[in-house]
């Protein structure tokens, strides 16, 4: 329990007890309103700092039209006209309210941090004596941890000795646990399961996997969705207005009707003013956004702020790259089609062009080369984004890369039969082949795409690829619309077309691997990112990032973004509703200030537990 539940816990037990005392001696104060108005003032001032200190930061801020304001003028007026018990009690279950919802709060938030909380204590620091227990803080770059059975592990790192299996649930939501060897990534945040560990450190504490996770996920409510905006713009207009109709309340039956007693419509008035405090409109609408994001966090999808969650539930339009997205990003040479050489030589030299390059066809063809390249046989490397490759190879000026560069350089070549991506070779000006590349679809993509076209929800791609491959993925996937042999700023632009014939309301998402899509992932209305589990690109450019590389967890994230601003919508009408029935009782006498509290404590707790749906959604 937080300082300031407990605080007020503590305000409102010694208000009752004042309170309580107060209503015990009523019987004895009917001859001095003097004594009784003190007697009942003593608890209101316990209870009613607060809200009175937040009324003068405000006024300060010009930010005073608020449920503080409504209730500070009905109980004042309430002691004015010698309702002493009404104004004590109206305060005292106001701030219940109050107490109600700071709980609620900090029960939503404790329950997304316990998930969260997947940075260790402490680290094992491996030393020249052997291993010592340190802050995960106190690790530099380069250090070796020694990671044992059931430890979380503290900093992002990388084997160097032993074999083990890794819980990355935690991270991705992914149950399966996976085997790690030398060599391979630890995120920080991930459990260690079977043996011992050494691992050396990549990353400091604060840049870990772990740490940016949950920085994220702690600051995603501070980004507020339109419709948290639009609740918080009605109530600095609503407030005024409710002030105004009960001074009208006040003032014109009496004057509009002879024989009503001023001091019963001034009663009415002041109870008007409370039945129109709207907390429990206030406090549902981010609780359901912040148990939104808390439920997509569990699911292995982050999502940097509530107005991204709103802007998902509008997505009428779902853009998708290609390469590492839609597909596994892993090629596999398919054929070899050499002109004036054989395949071992093409393939060769070709890998030995691309020996330096981290793009997965680069890969592709160095895993496929037989022969260990001799990179004292490279030099003089560019690479051309979207294009290709160029480089000395033992001596000799050689080009790799698609068709457009064969064309940019001015190098007569033979298109390619069949499906898959060309990789095509000149060696010293002249066209030495090409190599055709298959990639393997995403298992669960075709999840996606049934689902996406059941909502009505259009599906694209976009892709540098060439057109006959870009559109067999397509139609085998059933893509509503393909944009093949695009370069990286043919994409945003393609994008920006997309976005400028989109209606006001409508909004637009484009799917990337998060790390050559950082430009169209920023341009999007809402950018996704696959496979952000330690990749800064992801974490950077993208709005919503996907754990792992399943593009079906998009699924998940619309049905959750769609059921959170359902709970919204239906808080703000219940809340709303019941505001309306309130004044009207208000009005005929039908309710005093403490049924109007109880009633506005009603809408709130109602609202809570329908916003506790989201926040509990299936894992």
């Amino acid at each position: 329990m937080g300082k300031e539940v407990k605080r007020k816990w503590l305000e409102i037990g010694v208000g009752t007890l004042f309170y309580l005392a107060a209503l015990s001696t009523r019987k004895y104060q009917s001859q001095e309103k003097t004594i009784q108005c003190i007697l009942y003032l003593i608890p209101y001032i316990i209870i009613s700092f607060e809200t009175y200190w937040e009324m003068l930061k405000g006024i300060r801020k010009f930010q005073f039209f608020n449920e503080n304001l409504l209730m500070i003028l009905a109980t004042i007026g309430a002691f004015c006209i010698g309702k002493n018990a009404e104004a004590a009690g109206a305060m005292l279950f106001f701030q219940i309210g109050i107490l109600i919802e700071k709980i609620a709060f900090g029960r939503t938030k404790k329950s997304i941090a316990k998930f969260m909380d997947i940075r260790p204590d402490s680290a094992n620091l491996k030393t020249d004596t052997g291993e010592e227990s340190v802050l995960p803080e106190k690790l530099n770059i380069g250090d070796v941890i020694i990671i044992k059975p059931g430890d979380r592990i503290p900093v992002d790192a990388v084997v160097t000795f032993g074999n083990s299996t890794i819980d990355k649930k935690a991270l991705t939501g992914e149950y399966e646990p996976v085997e790690v060897k030398p060599g391979d990534r630890l995120y920080s945040g991930s459990i260690n399961l079977s043996g011992g560990l050494e691992a050396k450190v990549k990353k400091l504490y604060r840049d870990s996997t772990a740490s940016r996770i949950v920085d994220l996920v702690e600051n995603a409510n501070n980004k507020k969705a339109e419709t948290e905006n639009l609740a918080a713009r009605f109530t600095k207009y609503y407030t005024p207005v409710v002030i105004l109709l009960g001074i009208l309340v006040m003032i014109l039956p009496p004057m509009m009707l002879p024989g009503h007693e001023t001091e019963k419509w001034i009663y009415r008035g002041l109870i008007f003013l409370v039945a129109a405090c709207p907390s429990g409109l206030l406090v549902s609408v981010p609780l359901a956004f912040l148990g939104g994001i808390g439920a997509a966090s569990r699911q292995g999808i982050l999502i940097k702020g509530c107005d991204y969650v709103e802007a998902l539930s509008k997505t009428e339009t779902f853009v998708f790259d290609k390469t590492g997205t839609l597909t596994e990003g892993v090629f596999h040479v398919r054929a070899i089609e050499p002109k004036n050489m054989t395949e071992a030589e093409l393939l060769d030299i070709a890998s030995a062009a691309e020996a330096y390059s981290t793009h997965p066809i680069a890969l592709s063809l160095r895993e496929s080369c037989k022969s260990e390249i001799d990179l004292g046989r490279v030099e003089a490397v560019q690479e051309f984004s979207g294009f290709g490759i160029k480089a000395k190879v033992d001596g000799k000026d050689v080009i790799v890369g698609n068709y457009k560069f064969m064309m940019k350089e001015g190098i007569f070549f033979a298109p390619a039969n069949g499906s898959g991506t060309a990789v095509y070779v000149a060696v010293s000006g002249e066209y030495a082949g090409y190599i055709l590349i298959d990639d393997v679809i995403r298992k669960d993509v075709r999840q996606l795409m049934r689902w996406l076209h059941k909502h009505n929800l259009e599906a694209v791609m976009l892709t540098g690829d060439n057109e006959e491959t870009a559109h067999a993925v397509a139609k085998e996937l059933r893509m509503d619309y393909v944009y093949a042999e695009l370069l990286p700023e043919d994409k945003v632009e393609q994008l920006e077309e997309f976005i400028d014939s989109q209606m006001e309301s409508e909004k637009l998402a484009f799917v990337g691997d998060g790390i050559n899509d950082a430009p169209v992932l920023a341009r999007a209305d809402i950018g996704i990112a696959m496979g952000g589990l330690g990749a800064d690109a992801a974490l950077e450019a993208a709005d919503i990032i996907l754990m792992e590389d399943e593009p079906s967890r998009i699924i998940n994230a619309i049905r959750i973004s769609k059921g959170t601003l359902r709970s919204v919508k239906e808080n703000m009408i219940f809340a709303v509703g019941m505001k309306v029935f309130l004044l009207v009782l208000a009005f005929f006498g039908l309710v005093t200030m403490q049924n109007a509290i109880f009633a506005d404590m009603g809408v709130m707790l109602l609202n809570i537990l329908n916003s506790f749906w989201v926040i509990k959604y299936p894992e």
